[in-house]
């Protein structure tokens, strides 16, 4: 893991924007994930820019395309960005969606940390036994979704003095009934929560797996891959949490509406 302070500030210099039309997956991401964020072109490119920023600030820049994940944990967007490309071809928007970062202000909640992550073999993923806890709550989502692990990492704590803490950063889906509704919002312990189409989307597609392949091509044997996965060729690695520091919701990015026959869900971890 690179933890770095990562911020929207002036726009880089260079932008990292790519504008094509035949993006791997876009398409699939379409139809396949809900729900969706439908970003304005000029946002696109911002977020693009930012991502750029974000790898040259900490020497990374990928030769080859690949797709990275980018979430802005701001209270007023709460959004991971799928984006595919690379330094040099550039970034394009593959897809978006609500999430639930960190809330601070409850006894082990943490702010989700800035920064870019590595999803690794390093700290290998499991799934989710979709067992209830005692307030019939299922914390990572349903049985066998899968719990993407970026191992410990330093955040500041959401509770007493607001020190900095360790916090098993990990992402995944949420319980279905009772807070999936509530994605777009800050909800989480410092984890990040996607909704569970998104999950199976980057799951069975390979899209952060680019180690677990490495692992593959040496002959490992790997428990936590779906035995349907449908790899991508140009998997990639990296997670990036920023905050865009805005002020306000931005049209795009709407708070989410509770439906009518979903009890308010307790507080729960993740």
């Amino acid at each position: 893991m690179i933890a770095m302070t990562l911020a929207f500030g002036s726009p880089a210099a260079e932008p990292g924007i790519v504008h094509v039309t035949d993006v791997p997956l876009r398409a699939e991401f379409a139809s396949l994930v809900s729900p969706v964020l439908e970003l304005p072109p000029a946002e696109t490119d911002a977020y693009a820019n930012r991502l750029t920023s974000a790898l040259s600030a900490a020497r990374l820049e990928p030769p080859a395309p690949q797709f990275v994940l980018l979430v802005d944990r701001n209270p007023d967007v709460q959004a991971a960005m799928l984006f595919w490309g690379s330094f040099a071809l550039g970034w394009a928007l593959v897809g978006a969606a609500p999430v639930s970062t960190g809330l601070p202000g409850r006894y082990e909640h943490f702010t989700t940390p800035l920064g870019i992550f590595w999803h690794s073999m390093a700290n290998p993923d499991f799934r989710a036994e979709g067992t209830k806890n005692q307030n019939g709550f299922r914390g990572y989502g349903d049985k066998g979704m899968r719990v993407y692990d970026f191992g410990w990492v330093t955040a500041v704590r959401g509770w007493g003095d607001g020190a900095m803490g360790k916090l098993r950063l990990q992402m995944h889906s949420t319980d279905a009934d009772l807070a999936a509704w509530r994605l777009g919002t800050a909800q989480s312990e410092g984890c990040v929560r996607i909704p569970a189409t998104l999950n199976s989307f980057m799951d069975k597609n390979g899209l952060l797996d680019e180690d677990y392949d490495r692992s593959l091509a040496a002959g490992q044997t790997l428990w936590v891959l779906r035995k349907d996965r449908t790899p991508t060729s140009q998997p990639g690695r990296y997670l990036i949490v920023v905050d865009s520091e805005r002020r306000g919701r931005p049209d795009w990015s709407p708070l989410p509406i509770k439906p009518p026959t979903v009890r308010t869900p307790p507080r729960r971890p993740g």
